[in-house]
């Protein structure tokens, strides 16, 4: 591979060469990860059919090619027929050397935005398992006197006291049922690290949903059986698709509604942090609903605890969501807008040398 393909491969942002007639010449890998879809599908291809720009960005795109200049156009919504928009900013250049031809570039806000706020959501979990641990015997202990005292008192009041004390027992045993969500996030152990076969977790969470609290949804599978294995621990990637299928089917239409299921290997995805470390995240999980899409003045907040868009909830199935999959260095985002709500899940593939132990034991 000559220098100028090695450093076109290389991009981590989605880029695209489009030719004098506004066809796609080339695409990177992570053009190719951004449509999901492939380089020989798309080429020869009119651009604005693949890529849809939520701005009237074709004259000005004519008007840069034929002056020569540059053009830079910030927070736009850009998506494709395989995905839901994004914001993102765009560079569109002419490329030197060939006449009319003009190179775009593609840079995704989501990650840059999610990546700011990984500090505050990680403080904010330290701090939420820091209070579980001071509120559960300052608190769970003089509540179990209240609910007691008022058993009491209610054995010799009128009926119409006996609904107050009734009251009091009832918001005693809320608020402790509260605290021990709080405990169980605080308390959640370390992953046990092994090679995990993804599309049996998410056949075992179906199953599960299906016989409950997603008796009355349709759940589609759409899965990738070339997906290589993922590295974590099973039981808590469990959790975190069967919670994701609860709050989904939990916001559905009570007649029902559809999940999709969706796997796929994107070998462009790669974690980049502050500190200029990183590393790759293939895998792709998607769970997608036709619900009616998450509250608008929480959708920026989901993962941070005690948010939540249901009346009683408490806020922290996504938040220990979050955390289990940050402890498995991965990814988790959200899109959502009325009657489709995509959360995508990004997991390392697991080392070479223990999927061949897992091959060679499933051989015997």
């Amino acid at each position: 591979m000559n220098s100028d393909q090695s450093i076109w491969a290389s991009l981590p942002v989605p880029a695209f060469i489009i030719d004098v007639e506004d066809r796609i010449t080339d695409v990177n890998s992570a053009g190719e990860g951004f449509l999901n879809a492939s380089q020989k599908s798309v080429l020869g291809h009119p651009v604005w059919d693949q890529i849809a720009v939520d701005a009237p960005l074709e004259e000005a795109f004519e008007r840069a090619r034929k002056q020569g200049t540059p053009l830079f156009v910030n927070d736009v919504d850009v998506g494709s027929g395989n995905r839901a928009p994004l914001q993102c900013a765009l560079q569109i250049a002419p490329l030197i050397g060939h006449q009319g031809s003009m190179i775009m570039i593609i840079t995704p806000r989501e990650l840059a935005g999610r990546m700011t706020r990984g500090n505050t959501v990680k403080s904010a979990a330290q701090s939420a398992i820091g209070m579980a641990e001071m509120l559960a015997h300052e608190i769970k202990n003089p509540l179990a006197g209240i609910t007691g005292a008022a058993q009491l008192l209610s054995m010799n009041i009128s009926t119409q006291d006996m609904e107050l004390t009734d009251l009091i027992v009832a918001e005693s045993r809320r608020i402790v049922k509260l605290l021990e969500q709080v405990e169980q996030f605080g308390n959640l152990s370390q992953p046990d690290f092994k090679p995990v076969n993804i599309h049996d977790v998410l056949d075992r969470a179906r199953r599960s949903a299906l016989l409950g609290f997603g008796a009355h949804m349709r759940i589609i599978e759409d899965y990738d059986p070339s997906l290589p294995l993922a590295y974590g621990d099973p039981d808590q990637f469990l959790q975190v698709v069967l919670n994701l299928l609860k709050n989904a089917s939990e916001a559905a239409d009570p007649k029902g509604g559809t999940i999709r299921l969706r796997t796929y290997y994107e070998h462009s995805f790669r974690l980049r942090r502050s500190d200029g470390s990183g590393h790759m995240l293939p895998l792709q999980i998607e769970i997608i609903d036709d619900g009616p899409g998450l509250p608008e003045k929480i959708r920026g907040d989901i993962f941070d605890p005690f948010v939540s868009g249901k009346e009683n909830g408490t806020g922290l199935g996504l938040a220990l969501v979050s955390k289990i999959i940050s402890d498995h260095d991965g990814w988790i985002s959200a899109e959502s807008v009325p009657g489709r709500t995509v959360f995508r899940i990004s997991l390392r593939r697991a080392p070479k040398e223990a999927s061949e132990i897992i091959a060679q034991e499933s051989a015997e």
